[in-house]
């Protein structure tokens, strides 16, 4: 197929995207300047001198569930079944899913807690330690008062009992043993607590209650703390109070509000960046002791703690993104009413920060709203509290905090960004599309990121010959790649990608090392980008062998540790050699391991969180180093698949993988699925990635992406050359619209008896294209299309690629009167591309 005319100035179009957003249809209006000026001007100013009193706070009793993947059971399953332990059967209890934390509170003071515990037998594996903490009534510090070993399928349930000593609050957990979560569901079987007045109460009658929030007395500032047990609203106005400005660039401007507390020294530094070209703020906070003794119990920081208000009738929405689960629901979209009185709380779980929820918000209420996002590649929590009246308080920060600060220390809050609208939510996300690609995406070498298209064989056992044989195969063919992926397996690892740990070229299968497949991927002129997971540490590999102490989870394995200061130092040392010697162009970072129950177990009572912290902080120094050292360089920030998708992990990489969902069928099967994500994700990530094998166009068609790649043996003597090489033009036509507007022309389904479609949009290459599927059970043999965004007095050049006939169609026709697009097969796929007519 014939790229398209269209495609001649691609690279000067796509370097004007990412300059300036004054050509769009779509672009900030002067009243959501103002409402961001005034929200700055109100929220970040220096505070009042006076304190004003603290609020008390109301003691509710009920299970706080502070972490837990999925919702916890009671009582047995949905489907019927009840809890079950080895061969016993209860039918009382809770059925948590590792990395699972829930504090219970009591009405009274409590005296006993008793439970037997163990693995769900339903749940077909998994291994699961269970602790429980009691928080001592007379001093408030908590205390360990049982710790299982690690407990597998089939074994018997372990007897809990535990002297609460008039406690009124006690966590129950369950970790993931070092292992990751799957098929962790554990059990507390008949939990109950016997109060000192004898009363008996079932765990799972109490009501579930949402994480207490400290009350806040003040408005401003927009983060939150509490210090030694004072709230920092208390604390702030009597501290020493220093600002300072510069100016980053022609469109960001830097304010640092710097508050030190003159007894212990410890100081809360707060870094703000403000745009010109976009209606948005953004914050971070660093803690810092700067005295000389250990600080006192630094707890609750809350890096987002604010509060909204809208005015007349209608109520707040909250738009909010499952994250990515390796499910065809991945990304979906979500809208939550939060009507008065209500409180919502999400989180990631396991400590990735994407694994089950994206920490991307968006709040309407009638005729505007506020995007509100946190970028924290580790765990994170946020919480949606509206009052009685018309406010609604938004706080967030990382999930877990109680901890001491040694003198020097440091620790951050994650990324708090706020971007203002009005009119409507699709508009709010094209805005926030744009700023996106204007100020995050990554430039290689300064240059924007333009979409590619790749190969990759795909063996997790590679070896130089079957990758030589690919490469020299498809240059044969002829085939447009951008690039050529080596993924797992390529190191030391006896055979099994999965042993991590030995980061050099495995040298029977590669004699020459990665170079000589690098050479031949340049001699083509693509790009060479190779997999690593330094992170995750296998037993019995280098890393293990020669430095334990590295690593959290010891000899045994588990998370290499980027925050201790050696470790770190010897990555970055070490990958950054592989790089340059091997000749790797990019980056492919995978993370195939939950890390937060190795940050935890690492910690001390009076350190809580810190752990985390320092890895975070650890991880994104890694991968600024490797890109100050590697400036025409971009990582994936692959993680089992878009389970590191923060908007700090995007700054310095894309998600070239956004799903490993497509991974469990390579068929039709997964098409819908495919399709839906791509739909999803494109709201909040303008530049994603995934991959399909060469079976059909219609499976093609469902993953097509700004940065895609198709399964193919180009060795093969049965392949499909041509249905290659024509999702290759396909893609190809695309590249210049995939980057700016977004607009869903049906809603989000993944029912398999109706149509999906969207279009893209780009104003400053005078173009776009729609995609439709006509799923499999669908009995619609035909839809209209209303396109958006176009100029309503030109005319567009409209093209089916599946159809020799081109139309030239008004934008005001194509946006009143729409598109038809037929279909008589199902499934069925539709490709429109269109342009303005010179």
């Amino acid at each position: 197929m014939e790229v398209h005319f269209w495609l001649k100035s691609l690279s000067l179009t796509l370097a004007a995207l990412c300059l300036s957003v004054s050509c769009a249809a779509v672009a900030p209006t002067k009243a959501e300047f103002d409402l961001c000026r005034q929200w700055v001007r109100t929220n970040l100013s220096p505070l009042d001198a006076t304190a004003p009193p603290a609020k008390a706070v109301e003691w509710k009793p009920g299970l706080m569930v502070l972490s837990n993947l999925d919702s916890i059971l009671m009582d047995g399953r949905p489907d019927g079944r009840p809890i079950k332990i080895g061969d016993k059967e209860f039918k009382r209890g809770m059925i948590c899913h590792a990395v699972s934390r829930v504090v219970v509170r009591l009405p009274g003071p409590g005296k006993s807690f008793s439970a037997v515990v163990g693995l769900d037998a339903n749940a077909g594996g998994g291994s699961v330690v269970f602790s429980v903490d009691v928080r001592r009534p007379f001093d408030g510090l908590r205390t360990t008062a049982f710790k299982s070993g690690v407990m597998g399928p089939s074994e018997a349930g372990v007897p809990v009992k535990v002297d609460l000593g008039g406690a009124r609050e006690f966590t129950i957990s369950a970790g993931d043993a070092g292992d990751g979560v799957n098929c962790d569901h554990a059990d507390w079987a008949d939990a109950k607590v016997i109060l000192a007045d004898g009363k008996e109460i079932w765990l799972s009658e109490l009501p579930l209650i949402s994480p207490e929030l400290p009350q806040r007395s003040a408005s401003k500032p927009p983060f939150s703390f509490v210090y030694g047990g004072n709230h920092s609203d208390a604390l702030l106005p009597a501290w020493k109070f220093s600002e300072s400005t510069k100016k980053l660039d022609e469109r960001r401007s830097q304010r640092t509000q710097t508050y030190t507390d003159p007894k212990t020294g410890l100081q809360a530094r707060a870094v703000i960046v403000s745009y010109s070209d976009f209606p948005t703020v953004e914050w971070t906070v660093y803690f810092k002791n700067t005295g000389s003794a250990a600080t006192p119990i630094l707890e609750s920081i809350q890096a987002l703690d604010t509060v909204f208000t809208r005015s007349g009738s209608g109520e707040f929405v909250l738009h909010h993104a499952t994250g990515s689960l390796c499910r065809a629901d991945d990304y979906e979209p979500h809208a939550t009413p939060l009507t008065p009185g209500l409180a919502k709380r999400i989180t990631t779980s396991g400590g990735r920060s994407t694994n089950s929820d994206m920490p991307n918000f968006n709040i309407e209420w009638p005729g505007q709203g506020v995007i509100a996002v946190m970028g924290w590649p580790g765990q994170w929590a946020a919480q949606f509290v509206r009052d009685d009246s018309t406010g609604l308080r938004v706080v967030g920060g990382q999930e877990l905090t109680h901890l001491k600060l040694m003198p020097g220390e440091e620790i951050r809050t994650p990324l708090v960004v706020l971007q203002f609208w009005t009119g409507d939510y699709v508009r709010s996300q094209n805005i926030w599309r744009h700023w996106m690609v204007a100020h995050n995406q990554p430039k290689p070498g300064g240059k924007p990121m333009y979409p590619e298209f790749g190969g990759c064989h795909g063996d997790m056992v590679p070896n130089a010959a079957d990758e030589v044989a690919q490469i020299k195969a498809l240059a044969a063919e002829g085939a447009k790649l951008d690039h050529w992926i080596i993924d797992a397996g390529w190191y030391v690892s006896g055979g099994v990608w999965t042993n991590t740990g030995t980061w050099e070229p495995d040298k029977p299968r590669f004699p020459k090392g990665l170079r000589e497949v690098a050479d031949l991927v340049h001699e083509n002129g693509w790009d060479f980008i190779v997999w690593f997971e330094p992170e995750r540490v296998a037993p019995g590999t280098w890393l293990t062998d020669n430095h334990p102490e590295w690593v959290l989870g010891g000899s045994k394995g588990g998370l290499l540790n980027l925050g201790d200061p050696e470790a770190w130092k010897w990555v970055t040392n070490h990958i950054d050699k592989l790089l340059t010697s091997e000749g790797i162009d990019h980056y492919r970072g995978d993370y195939n391991i939950d890390p937060l129950g190795y940050w935890r177990g690492n910690d001390a009572e009076d350190r809580q969180g810190m752990t985390e912290n320092l890895y975070v902080q650890g991880h994104l120094a890694f991968w600024d180093e490797l890109l100050r050292r590697h400036p025409n360089m971009y990582i994936d920030t692959c993680a089992s698949g878009g389970r590191r998708n923060d908007i700090e992990s995007l700054r310095r990489s894309i998600p070239l993988l956004r799903s490993d969902y497509p991974l469990i069928d390579f068929t039709i099967g997964t098409a819908h699925g495919q399709q839906s994500q791509t739909y999803a994700i494109s709201y909040w990530i303008p530049y994603f990635g995934t991959g399909e094998p060469a079976t059909d166009m219609y499976t093609l068609r469902s993953g097509y992406c700004p940065i895609y790649r198709i399964g193919y043996d180009a060795t093969d003597e049965k392949r499909n050359s041509k249905l290659y090489h024509r999702a290759i033009d396909e893609t190809r036509t695309l590249f210049p619209y995939w980057l700016e507007d977004f607009y869903p022309l049906t809603p989000y389904s993944l029912e398999k008896n109706l149509w999906i479609a969207w279009q893209y949009d780009s104003p400053t290459n005078k173009g776009g294209f729609v995609q439709a599927f006509r799923r499999q059970d669908s009995g619609q043999a035909s839809m209209q299309f209303k396109l958006q965004g176009l100029d309503p007095k030109a005319s567009y050049v409209v093209k089916n690629l599946d159809l020799a006939k081109t139309d030239q169609i008004t934008g005001k026709a194509l946006m009143d009167d729409g598109i038809k697009i037929d279909l008589p097969e199902k499934p069925g796929s539709a490709l429109i591309v269109y342009r303005k007519a010179e």
